[in-house]
């Protein structure tokens, strides 16, 4: 069957979107919208409009074209805004790449999006001109300060000297992100205005649960590169008037300090530092009674983790799902849920289903899938890549997500795992995410990764790598947990390592630990 939005349609703006964005500000001028969590400098939301507008004349009197490309490769600061949304007013679109990347990997992203230029934070200056080499960039513009570069402020120019550009918000692209999609390498996903524009007004719409309010300080901890930072905390968190606080990068030290400085209400996060405000010692000596809900996305998040983290902080603990060829949000659970474990429903204008994997049926309550969505937030497509589009998006416009997921009789999603992570264990499939959630509730479990090991009686079993808080046996942890699992769900090997590998969303990188695994049972380590 399929699953609609129990909420009621919202209308989808018809201007470009840095124009729906700014259209509060002048509703705030004097207010501080974005403060570096690095200096602790503050941004007004009318100097902050005065910039963007300003860097838009600028960009175009240095010749930006409708249609150019221009890369951002920067960790989050205040002005990652100010080109964000000065080179979309000005027409442009905007590849966001991962600072971390090598040369190579930023490289690969430069050819692929064809980007005229880039912007990269001084400190990440050699890297950026390396990958630059032989691609089409025709200037690197920095983010601070670098001798022989221009910076941001060299850009900007009269905000009255800035031209209108007309946006075909259905058609005409905003952001270029990269991600491996489903499987493969990271492709750019193709988001409009409409795209975006959709997703914010959805968010909006989502009635029964407190988001991000006027009134709110949240905290821009996960990077504005990533659709999940971009969409939800750097655009919706300023369309709605709150004030964004920066950290260029995560360091639990400086989360914790920044939440008790700033007073911040709301965080959203991704399951790693749920785990760490859960389970960590730290998190006992800073005031956080400020908070009123965390908010995890990007991969799951069990139901102990999170009634742990609830009652240690006394707030809301909430999930919502989304992916960046969805802009990215498709599901949002409401105020105090009553499963916390839930990503709760669709939102508005969003249509899913849950399809079997072999046989393509549509299935019904109960019954675990391939999670389809439908909706206005899902992308164009893929750059450059006509053939991963038809793989990913059908002729009827479901998205094939790659996860796994089930809903209950009150239409409650659930994500399992991802397709291609199950573990069959004598034909039945084993969801890893699901014995990782339950080890977490392990005292002893500071944080945890399932994998597959090849066996030659059942197929594959499933082996733990773990994270110790506290001294405790692999017997101990594999009896507890075949206490609360079928007998196919046993984990049957357990490896303690000191950490495990995680993408900058949050999400684990088992095809590292796979390939540990690989080398070990090869002698090779």
């Amino acid at each position: 069957m399929i699953v609609r939005s129990p909420y009621p349609d919202v209308e989808i703006p018809a201007e470009a979107v840095p124009e729906v964005v700014l259209s509060t500000f002048h509703l705030r001028p004097d207010k501080v919208a974005m403060i570096d969590g690095d200096t602790g400098a503050e941004t007004t939301y009318a100097e902050l409009e005065a910039r963007i507008r300003g860097f838009a004349a600028g960009a175009q009197a240095r010749g930006l074209q409708k249609g150019d490309v221009v890369a951002i490769f920067s960790p989050n600061y205040p002005d990652y805004a100010v080109v964000f949304h000065g080179v979309a007013l000005a027409g442009g679109t905007l590849t966001t790449a991962n600072p971390l990347y090598t040369a190579r990997e930023l490289h690969n992203q430069l050819t692929d999006s064809g980007a005229r230029w880039i912007f990269c934070h001084s400190a990440f200056l050699d890297t950026a001109r390396e990958a630059s080499e032989n691609t089409s960039i025709e200037e690197i513009f920095v983010i601070g300060d670098a001798d022989g570069f221009a910076s941001v402020d060299d850009v900007i120019g009269d905000p009255a000297d800035a031209r209108p550009v007309e946006i075909d918000t259905a058609d005409d692209l905003l952001a270029l992100p990269y991600s491996s999609g489903t499987t493969g390498l990271p492709k750019g996903v193709m988001l409009t205005h409409r795209n975006l524009n959709a997703n914010l007004a959805q968010i909006h719409g989502v009635t029964d649960v407190e988001l991000i309010e006027e009134q709110d300080v949240i905290l821009g901890v996960l990077p504005f590169y990533h659709i999940y930072g971009m969409t939800v905390i750097m655009n919706y968190g300023l369309m709605a008037g709150a004030t964004v606080v920066t950290m260029s990068r995560f360091d639990l030290v400086k989360f914790l300090s920044l939440i008790q400085e700033h007073r911040v209400t709301r965080v959203n996060v991704v399951p790693p530092i749920v785990v760490a405000l859960g389970k960590h010692p730290l998190v006992d000596d800073y005031d956080l009674s400020s908070l009123l809900s965390v908010f995890s996305g990007a991969a799951p998040l069990g139901d102990d983790l999170a009634r742990e983290v609830k009652q240690r902080l006394d707030c809301d603990v909430l999930q919502g799902y989304g992916l960046t060829e969805t802009s990215p949000v498709t599901h949002c659970s409401p105020s105090r849920p009553k499963v916390l474990s839930s990503i709760g429903a669709p939102i508005s204008n969003t249509e899913t289903r849950i399809v079997d994997v072999d046989s393509g049926a549509v299935l019904g309550a109960g019954e675990t899938g391939e999670l389809h969505i439908r909706g206005p937030q899902v992308m164009r497509g893929y750059l450059n890549n006509a053939e991963a589009t038809a793989e990913t998006v059908t002729d009827d416009g479901w998205l094939r997500t790659g996860d796994l997921a089930y809903f209950d009789d009150e239409h409650r999603f659930y994500i399992v795992d991802r397709v291609k992570e199950l573990i069959k264990y004598n034909a039945n499939q084993v969801a890893p995410a699901e014995l990782e959630g339950l080890l977490l509730g392990h005292p002893a479990v500071a944080d945890v990764a399932v994998i597959p090991v090849p066996d030659p009686e059942t197929g594959q079993i499933p082996k733990a790598y773990i994270v110790k808080s506290a001294d405790v046996e692999p017997d101990e942890l594999m009896d507890w947990l075949a206490s609360r699992v079928a007998p196919q769900k046993r984990v049957r090997l357990v490896e303690f390592t000191d950490a495990i590998p995680k993408s900058a969303s949050g999400k684990i990188l088992r095809r590292e630990l796979i390939e540990r695994e690989r080398a070990l049972v090869a002698g090779d380590l």
